[in-house]
C-alpha cells in the first residue's frame, strides 16, 4: 500500500517535533513519518551511524531533520540535546517519548542497579523530556505529548518484569501530566503498540511459535508494522486529535 494513500496533516507542517530512540525500528518509522508531513524533526538515539544516515537521507530529500547522539538515561546530556534541537527548530510542539528497551530478564537475577537502569531507559527519560519541553509548549499555546506504553503488561506477559512495571508507570504518568498540563493546551496520551514486527523482534523472538501465537491472539490477520504505529503518532501530534488527552490508543491488531 502506497504511503500517499494515508492521511496528510496540514497542522504538522513546520511543527517542531522531538522523538527519542529515532534511529531504528519504530523510532525510524516515526522520524520518516513526521518528516513526510513536512514537520521539523529532531531525534536522539545511541546509534550514531544509523542516526547520521537517516538524517542525511531525509535532509537530502528536502526534509528538515536534526539528529543528536544521546543516551537518554543521562538526563543532563538529554537536556542539552533537547536545547540544541530547539535552538535549530524552535520550541518543541510535539514530543514523542519512544525510546525503550525490552530486553528479557529473570526476576531472580535482577539487582538494584539493573532495576534502576531498566527504569531509566524505559520510563524516567520521558518524565524529564516532558519537564524540559512543557514550558515552551505552554508559552506557544499548547502542544502534544505522546508517551509509549505497551500491551505487554496489560496482557500479563512474563519475562521482563521491570520493563513491564516501567511501561505500566507510563500510563499513570500520562494521566497525571494530562491533568497538570491540560490548562496550558497541552495534550498527553499513551500510544500502546502490540507486537510490532521490527528487525529486533524478528531477529530475536518471532519464530514459528510466536507467529502461531500472533495468529491466534490478533483479531486482524497480518502483522503490526512500525509504520502502523507511526500513523497513530501522527494523528495524536496533529490538531485533528485536539480534544484527545489522558487516553490509551492501542494499535495491536485487536489482541485478545
Amino acid at each position: 500500500m502506497s504511503e500517499n494513500q494515508f492521511g496528510r496533516y496540514p497542522s504538522l507542517k513546520g511543527r517542531s517535533v522531538l522523538i527519542s530512540g529515532g534511529a531504528t525500528g519504530i523510532g525510524e518509522a516515526l522520524v520518516r513519518a513526521f518528516a513526510g508531513q513536512v514537520a521539523r524533526v529532531g531525534f536522539v538515539d545511541l546509534a550514531q551511524d544509523e542516526g547520521d544516515a537517516l538524517a542525511a537521507e531525509l535532509n537530502d530529500g528536502g526534509a528538515t531533520v536534526a539528529f543528536r547522539r544521546c543516551d537518554v538515561t543521562d538526563i543532563e546530556a538529554y537536556r542539552a540535546a533537547i536545547s540544541e534541537i530547539e535552538a535549530l527548530h524552535g520550541p518543541v510542539q510535539a514530543l514523542v517519548n519512544n525510546a525503550a528497551n525490552d530486553t528479557r530478564h529473570d526476576w531472580r537475577e535482577v539487582t538494584a542497579d539493573y532495576f534502576d537502569g531498566r527504569v531509566a531507559v524505559n520510563m524516567r527519560h520521558a518524565f524529564f523530556a516532558i519537564q524540559a519541553v512543557a514550558p515552551g509548549m505552554a508559552a506557544a499555546g499548547g502542544g502534544s505529548i505522546v508517551n509509549f506504553g505497551s500491551i505487554g503488561w496489560m496482557k500479563a506477559s512474563g519475562g521482563y518484569p521491570v520493563y513491564a512495571a516501567s511501561k505500566a508507570a507510563i500510563h499513570g504518568m500520562t494521566r497525571s501530566f494530562a491533568r497538570d498540563l491540560g490548562k496550558h493546551g497541552i495534550r498527553v496520551n499513551t500510544l500502546v503498540p502490540g507486537w510490532v514486527m521490527t528487525k529486533r523482534q524478528l531477529d530475536l523472538w518471532v519464530d514459528d511459535a510466536a507467529n502461531a501465537e500472533i495468529d491466534k491472539a490478533q483479531c486482524l490477520s497480518g502483522r503490526v508494522t512500525p509504520e502502523d504505529i507511526a500513523r497513530m503518532a501522527l494523528f495524536l501530534a496533529a490538531d485533528d486529535s485536539r480534544m484527545c488527552t489522558a487516553q490509551n490508543f492501542v494499535v495491536d491488531g485487536g489482541w485478545v
